[in-house]
Order: C-alpha cells, then sequence, then structure tokens
C-alpha cells in the first residue's frame, strides 16, 4: 500500500502543481479583460465567462503593440512616450530603472542570465550555481582592481529572489549546462541534477506516443 501511495503521489504531485501554476497565470492575465467595455466582454456576449480568453487578450495586445512600434511612426511616438514618462517625478526613476533591466535581459546580443556559474558562497569552500548579469559600471568599476563579473546568486526553491555580487571573473567557473537545466537544479534543491533533467528529456522523447 505505502509503495502504491508514493507511486500515486509521484505521478499526480507534479502534474497538480503544473496546473495549479497555470491557473495562476492564466487567472492573472484573464485580468486585462478589465481592459475592454463592459458590453464586449465574454461575460456580456456569452453569458458565461471564456477562461482564458484574457490570455489570448493579452497575447494579442503584446504581439500588436510590437507589431506597430517596429515602423518609423511606432517609433517616434514610443520615443515621445518615453520622453513624458521621463519628466513626471519618481515615475521617471521607476520607469528608466525597469526599462534598463527588461533591455538588458531580453536584447538579443546580451549575455545577461544566458550563463550558469558555479562561484564560492556565502564564503570560501561553499559553492553554488549563479547567473552571469554583466559587468559592474559607474563609479563601482573605478573602486574595483581586475578583471570582475556581476552575477545574481538566487536562492531556493524560490529562484526570483537572491544576491546581487560583484566578483573577480577568475573566482568563478563557466558551467557547461544551459540556464533551464541550472534553474530546475536549483529549485529542486539539487535532487534533479542535469544529468537527469537531459536523461529524463531523451527518454520523452523516446517514448512513442499512446493511441
Amino acid at each position: 500500500m505505502r509503495k502504491y501511495f508514493v507511486t500515486g503521489l509521484l505521478i499526480l504531485v507534479p502534474l497538480a502543481i503544473t496546473l495549479w501554476v497555470l491557473n495562476l497565470i492564466i487567472t492573472t492575465m484573464d485580468q486585462s479583460l478589465l481592459l475592454l467595455p463592459e458590453r464586449w466582454r465574454p461575460a456580456v456576449l456569452f453569458g458565461y465567462n471564456l477562461p482564458g480568453a484574457g490570455a489570448v487578450l493579452t497575447v494579442l495586445i503584446i504581439f500588436v503593440t510590437g507589431l506597430l512600434t517596429r515602423n518609423f511612426i511606432g517609433k517616434r511616438l514610443v520615443y515621445a512616450w518615453e520622453l513624458l514618462l521621463t519628466r513626471i517625478p519618481i515615475v521617471s526613476s521607476i520607469y528608466s530603472s525597469v526599462k534598463q533591466v527588461s533591455d538588458t535581459l531580453f536584447s538579443s546580443s546580451g549575455n545577461a542570465f544566458r550563463k550558469a556559474m558555479l562561484v564560492q558562497y556565502p564564503r570560501q569552500g561553499s559553492w553554488t550555481i549563479a547567473f552571469l548579469t554583466g559587468v559592474p559600471g559607474g563609479d563601482v568599476k573605478n573602486h574595483l582592481v581586475g578583471d570582475y563579473i556581476s552575477v545574481y546568486v538566487p536562492t531556493t526553491p524560490n529562484p526570483t529572489s537572491g544576491f546581487f555580487l560583484m566578483m573577480p571573473r577568475s573566482d568563478a567557473i563557466e558551467l557547461d549546462m544551459t540556464v533551464d537545466e541550472a534553474l530546475k537544479y536549483i529549485v529542486s534543491m539539487g535532487v534533479v541534477s542535469p544529468e537527469y533533467v537531459v536523461a529524463a528529456s531523451k527518454n520523452l522523447k523516446a517514448v512513442p506516443p499512446q493511441i
């Protein structure tokens, strides 16, 4: 009985957590329906709510925004909009900071969060996984002697919080693993090693679909 119960947990727990995360994302994105006039909302048009309609609307808004801002007129409008935001106190500092971070993260030419590193933290002899975010800038680099890098050390099992460190490049080891593999290793608290992730993905591809 105990073996059957554990087997059931191993199958249902990952599925339940996956469904819970998807439901949380879709429910959050469904809030975008509030942007529509009330008479255009699914609850009014069809008489009931359509789960996921907000997610489709969110993706559509992002796609159309990107499409419109790729031409000359769109770029000028974005420039005027950003110029207006930079003149508003408090809003300008928040918007500028967020934009710089997003431009760095989503830039195809940048290296931010594209390399997994092995660093000693929080003391010598203790190792953890970090992600390369760039190099020190501003007045900070004037006080650092040598070749330094900036890294983000995530916490486990929640990698959205962590620590920002600047250290000599020679003290960090670049790992031969993808960022996804490193994140899975961190979230699982070291239980799911990168070798297991690769082997599991290969096994899933090798199993023929059941009809």
